[in-house]
Order: C-alpha cells, then sequence, then structure tokens
C-alpha cells in the first residue's frame, strides 16, 4: 500500500492510502480527528515523509504550515506544536506517539530500519531530534541550521539516517553505536551554486540495494551516489545535473523527487517554482542511467496537467513507481493561499509504460 498526506493548508489535513492490488484510494480520515486533537492543537500539513518501520507501520509528523505558523506566532492561537504520529495498516488506527518541541514543526523525520528510532527536525530553530517513542524519551541533539531548515532526510540498510547541516555536510545517526557523525565534508555541488540552494541541502533519494547505492538529488540540482557503512561516511561521487542546457546553469533546476526502476535507471520530474526547463513552463520526465551518466527527456508535460511532483524512492513489487502531483487550476487558485491547485498520485512503470523495449 501507498500512503500521502494532504491538506488545503487551512483546516484539513488528511491521510490517504492507495490499496496496490485493488487499484484504489481511500481516505483513511482527517488527522485531527484521527487522533483527538483540540482546536488549540492545530496542524497545517504532512510535510514529512511517511516512512515504513521496521514493525510494518508508517510513520510520519506533522507540520504548522508556515504562513500560518510564523503569522500567529505571538498571538494567542498561535501552533502548539508538531506531532510523531504512527499509522497501523493491519489495525487501520493512527496513533499519536507524543509531541516534539513546543511551538515547533517536525518538518521531516526518518525511522531506523533496525531499531526502529526516529530522527526528526524542527521548524524553524533547526533542533535535531531523536525518539525512542516506545520508552516516550525524546532527546534534543541541538541547532544544526540557521534561519533555514534542510527538508529532506534518508536512511540505509544498516539502520542508519542522515541530514544535512547549513553547508550541505552530512550528519549521520549511527545506529549501532548510537552516535551522532558529522562530515567534514560538503556534499558535491556545482562552482557558483547560490547559497540558498546549499542550505536546502537533499530534496530526494533512492536505493539500490543490490549495489550498495543510495542515489541522492540536490536543491542545487547535483545528482550523486553516495555509498553507506555500517560505520563511519562512505564514499560520495558527483553524477552531473539533472538536466542538460548549455545556455543556463547546472544548478538551476527543481526536483524534489527521485525513484529508481526495476531497469536500474533513475527518473525524476523535473519543475516547479517558477523553475522550468524547455524555454517554456512546463514539467518535464526525466530518465537517467547511472552506469554511463546519460540522460534523456521522456515525457512533457503542461502546468494544467502536472505541476509539480515529490516522492522518493517509493515502488512496489511489480516495478511501478510513485509520486505525488499538483496541478494548476484557474478555479482552485480563487480560493487563495496554497488552494490554487489539484493534488493527485503518479504512477508508471518504467519498463512498461515508458521504455518498453528496454532501450
Amino acid at each position: 500500500r501507498v500512503y500521502v498526506g494532504v491538506t488545503n493548508h487551512r483546516d484539513k489535513v488528511g491521510l490517504f492510502e492507495y490499496d496496490v492490488p485493488k487499484q484504489k484510494m481511500r481516505l483513511a480520515g482527517f488527522i485531527p480527528s484521527l487522533v483527538n486533537l483540540r482546536d488549540w492543537q492545530w496542524q497545517g500539513k504532512v510535510h514529512s515523509q511517511i516512512v515504513e518501520g521496521p514493525d510494518g507501520c508508517m510513520y510520519f509528523s506533522t507540520d504548522g504550515g508556515e504562513s500560518r505558523e510564523e503569522y500567529l506566532m505571538n498571538h494567542p492561537h498561535g501552533y502548539s506544536g508538531g506531532f510523531f504520529l504512527q499509522y497501523d495498516p493491519v489495525e487501520d488506527r493512527l496513533t499519536n506517539l507524543g509531541r516534539g518541541l513546543q511551538y515547533e514543526s517536525i518538518k521531516d523525520i526518518q525511522v531506523s530500519a533496525k531499531s526502529g528510532l526516529i530522527l526528526g527536525v524542527s521548524y524553524p530553530q533547526v533542533h535535531l531530534l531523536l525518539y525512542d517513542w516506545k520508552k516516550n524519551d525524546l532527546s534534543d541533539l541541538g541547532r544544526v541550521g540557521s534561519d533555514h531548515v534542510p527538508r529532506v532526510f534518508f536512511s540505509d540498510w544498516y539502520g542508519n539516517m542522515y541530514y544535512v547541516d547549513w553547508r550541505q555536510r552530512l550528519i549521520k545517526y549511527e545506529d549501532h553505536s548510537g552516535k551522532l557523525l558529522f562530515s567534514s565534508d560538503s556534499l558535491p555541488a556545482f562552482d557558483g551554486t547560490p547559497g540558498n540552494r546549499i542550505i536546502t541541502g537533499v530534496t530526494a533519494y533512492a536505493a539500490d540495494r543490490e549495489k550498495g547505492v543510495i542515489y541522492l538529488v540536490t536543491y542545487g540540482a547535483m545528482l550523486m551516489a553516495y555509498y553507506p557503512q555500517r560505520s563511519g561516511f562512505g564514499k560520495v561521487e558527483a553524477l552531473g545535473s539533472v538536466y542538460n542546457d548549455p545556455s543556463r546553469q547546472p544548478w538551476d533546476y527543481y526536483c524534489p523527487n527521485l525513484a529508481l526502476g526495476g531497469n536500474g535507471k533513475l527518473y525524476y520530474f523535473i519543475g516547479g517554482h517558477g523553475m522550468y526547463v524547455g524555454g517554456k513552463p512546463q514539467n518535464m520526465l526525466m530518465e537517467f542511467d547511472p552506469a554511463t551518466r546519460t540522460r534523456r527527456e521522456a515525457l512533457s508535460f503542461p502546468l494544467t496537467e502536472v505541476d509539480e511532483v515529490t516522492g522518493a524512492d517509493v515502488r512496489d513489487h511489480d516495478g511501478n513507481l510513485y509520486f505525488c502531483g499538483r496541478r494548476s487550476d484557474r478555479r482552485a487558485e480563487q480560493m487563495g493561499e496554497s488552494g490554487a491547485s489539484r493534488p493527485f498520485m503518479i504512477i508508471f512503470n518504467p519498463e512498461k509504460e515508458i521504455n518498453p523495449q528496454g532501450k
């Protein structure tokens, strides 16, 4: 099954479940009602990934929504703080595991595949949080950023979890030792990449356990391969930009998604936040072969069909890849802030629908 969080940034935060064999989507419920939040515990959205833990449950966190959270920061109806949540697919039950820091959102989380510990980050103060929810033990590991919060965690098959600091250096929670490690080197970036791209760090990832590599893409549009180790940091190899346009800077693309096909190739959508390719507003689906470092344009879409796409490392046993998207909609734009789109899920099998001959 595939899980999606959807919001209107005002008064609805829904959890959706897609049944892959039945090809049916259902609303599991609205989060405030499912966990009986009170009015003063309002939440703006699910900003984090929805991650499977070693127990088969899905874990995620809540966020205040930046504009509303900041606008009401000193208001009696201000934001009280984000929550760690657990959804049990077997019992169809959402459980509130507890709040993070008071007044702070939880922008993203990752779950250790070995210990089940949760690593999260708060907004706006960028506190790294380690949560042993079974013991109700929340540890504030301190601030790892300044005035911006990098958005994405990733993990490896050893149970280690990763984040980046404000200079795009890896931070690793080493699961077997319980230590927090800081890399001395920044992740690869193109010359001239602006600081606001560097501090946002990783935007998506896709793991190939068979080859022992995790592919990453950054807000500076750099694709790279990371080879994790149980202890310490592994090798990082730059693979190049997500797109090649000689008239444009290699870092000037927006790609907050990534997936690995069964053919060993990477797939990602480029476009959003006013950054598009091909000289016109469009969203482009790309195919990248890590073995040859070649890329090709697979499909393109007008913004009325695909405006922006998110998602990282979601693939089923049949090789289908899953992303979430939104499309521009003039009717929705009249509804105000962040209602200016229509959400939907994208499913495709690159070996059958994009590259049927395997070429």
